[in-house]
C-alpha cells in the first residue's frame, strides 16, 4: 500500500471547525440536552503576567470544551482519516 500524503493544515482546519460547530451546537441544544451544555475550561486562568520594567508581557490561553465540541473533534478526525 502506498502511504497518502496528507496536509497537516487540513487536520488543523477540520479540528477548528469541529470545535466551533460543536460549541455552537452544544449552546443551541443545551436547554434540551443538558449533557451537551456542560463545559470545562482548560488553560491559564488567570493569565501569566511578566513585568520586566522595560517589557510587560501577558500570556493567556483558555479553551472551553463541552461534550458537543468533543463529538465535533472526533468527527473531524474521522473525516480526516477518510480523505
Amino acid at each position: 500500500m502506498r502511504a497518502r500524503n496528507r496536509n497537516p493544515w487540513i487536520l488543523i482546519l477540520l479540528l477548528a471547525v469541529g470545535l466551533v460547530l460543536g460549541g455552537i451546537i452544544g449552546d443551541l441544544l443545551g436547554d434540551k440536552i443538558p449533557l451537551l451544555a456542560k463545559s470545562y475550561s482548560i488553560g491559564l486562568n488567570p493569565p501569566l503576567h511578566l513585568d520586566l520594567n522595560v517589557l510587560d508581557l501577558t500570556f493567556g490561553f483558555s479553551l472551553n470544551l463541552n461534550a458537543a465540541s468533543a463529538i465535533g473533534i472526533i468527527l473531524a478526525i474521522l473525516i480526516f482519516r477518510k480523505i
